[in-house]
């Protein structure tokens, strides 16, 4: 009896070790490149991706969406996930040598955020704003416009209301204002908002809400958030670098839109899915984002949908 008890427990090390080598390393790992906006509520929606989805990990890494694209085309980092703060970002860096497909998310608009403490608070509004921004005693606050959608979206901000407000030269003045904190990506600009470091910071409202800054709301001809307005906004541009080194590639206006795709490089392309699955369940990831003050899309270019897996098709 011994024995048999003793070849017993073998066989079972036997199996459990063919069970363990028959899985592969790393099918419960989703590694995900975030655009900088997007970090508190991919924060929240891995968490509750997990509790549904037991024994998976995801390792999340935040940073502008260009650099975000970037760390896959130019660094060779591996990803399972790259979601970005604008659909351009994908088309122009990642298709089609890194990624085949490019799906839309979510939506956004820009505001302009201040707190208590900003120089001019209680005066600043929709109609004075561009005064106030320019007076000698604010310090605005933006972030770097090669690596993140925000920076250049802020510079086309400028160029809108230039045309809307119909004053000469007002970009410029705004755009090369001495009074600038630049940083790499908006995030990193709440905590000098909020300390007082800077009066104003042009970002998405999604992430004023999320931090509960107060905001100027600007004129859907301006702030990039109605798909009605397009060729307007199409009308404004800036260069910023392009995916390879020395390269620049010319960025236009357009509604602000969010997307992801699964890179050719994810080593864990089905754990990738089924997070993106969870990402655009408007019961899910859908209601978290939109709880958080971003708007729900679910699209994808017709020229990308025969490359798109077939459980992403059947939401569109």
């Amino acid at each position: 009896m011994k024995y048999l008890l003793k070849a017993f427990i073998y066989i079972l090390l036997f199996l459990a070790t063919i069970a363990c080598g028959n899985k592969k390393e790393g099918d419960n790992k989703i590694t995900v490149f975030h655009a900088g906006s997007l970090s508190v509520p991919f924060k929240k929606i891995a968490e509750e991706f997990k509790k549904e989805n037991p024994g998976f990990e995801i390792f999340a890494e935040s940073s502008g969406s260009l650099d975000a694209a970037r760390k896959i085309t130019d660094l060779n980092k591996e990803c399972d996930i790259l979601a970005v703060a604008d659909f351009l970002v994908i088309d122009k860096l990642m298709i089609p040598k890194f990624a085949s497909w490019n799906f839309v998310f979510a939506s956004n608009e820009m505001i302009i955020a201040y707190t208590d403490k900003s120089n001019y608070a209680s005066e600043i509004n929709s109609k004075n704003w561009q005064n106030i921004l320019l007076n000698e005693n604010v310090i605005i606050g933006r972030s770097e416009p090669n690596a993140d959608p925000c920076g250049y979206r802020a510079v086309f901000v400028f160029q809108l209301a230039e045309k809307f407000l119909k004053s000469d030269n007002l970009a410029n003045k705004l755009i090369f204002m001495q009074n600038t904190v630049i940083r790499p990506k908006e995030v990193d600009l709440v905590a000098l908002l909020e300390t007082g470091n800077i009066d104003y910071l042009m970002i998405y409202k999604s992430v004023a809400l999320q931090h509960n800054l107060k905001f100027v709301e600007l004129p859907d001809e301006i702030n990039l958030s109605n798909p009605e307005y397009e060729t307007l906004y199409n009308t404004v541009s800036m260069k910023v670098n392009g995916a390879e080194p020395g390269q620049e590639t010319e960025i236009f206006g357009s509604s602000i839109l969010y997307s992801f795709t699964i890179p050719l490089n994810s080593k864990n392309p089905e754990a990738a899915l089924k997070f993106a699955l969870f990402l655009t369940n408007p019961d899910k990831g859908g209601k978290i984002l939109s709880e958080m003050g971003m708007g729900i899309v679910n699209y994808c270019s017709k020229s990308y949908r025969d490359k798109l897996p077939k459980e992403l098709v059947e939401l569109l």
